[in-house]
């Protein structure tokens, strides 16, 4: 049995994999556009829960990480990654206690800037611009933001993660 400190460790890092697991897994192509942006909802829900032991470099790293895995410009999730996060860190407090539909809608905005951002990036890269349908990840984050959320709380008490 691990301290509890590293224990906590542990089950944040594999739920990360968990997440950059799910947004390599392969899909039809007639719903590529429909998959959740699964880091950043588990980046979101850490940063609610266990603000303290979350940090920017780190996620900046996930998310070049995420970048390495599917072939995106280098530094496009990083960079949403780490936009998201410090908006999340600076009203985390108010935003646990809404109740869950409230935070879907959050959680849409907040996958929507990271997608703007996204989007941006590939604009920059010589990438053409998808229309409107880079907010599609969004709504399907803000629909499957519950069930991710009950999840993660589940994990979390298992383990008492405190």
């Amino acid at each position: 049995m691990l301290p509890p400190k590293y224990q906590a460790r542990v089950v944040i890092t594999l739920s990360f994999v968990v997440a950059l697991l799910l947004a390599v897994y392969p899909l039809p192509l007639s719903w590529r556009w429909w998959r959740p942006e699964f880091v950043v909802m588990v980046a979101i829900y850490w940063i609610f829960t266990l603000p303290l032991r979350t940090n920017l470099v780190l996620l900046m790293l996930l998310g070049l990480f995420q970048d390495l895995l599917e072939g995106s410009p280098f530094g496009q999730h990083g960079l949403a990654l780490v936009i998201v996060a410090y908006i999340c860190f600076l009203s985390y407090q108010r935003v646990r206690n809404y109740a869950l539909w409230k935070q879907s809608c959050w959680v849409f905005v907040r996958v929507g800037i990271a997608q703007l951002t996204d989007n941006w990036v590939q604009a920059m890269s010589g990438s053409p611009l998808s229309g409107v349908m880079f907010l599609y990840p969004a709504f399907a984050s803000a629909c499957f933001w519950p069930v991710c959320y009950l999840w993660l709380e589940a994990v979390r008490r298992h383990y008492r993660i405190a």
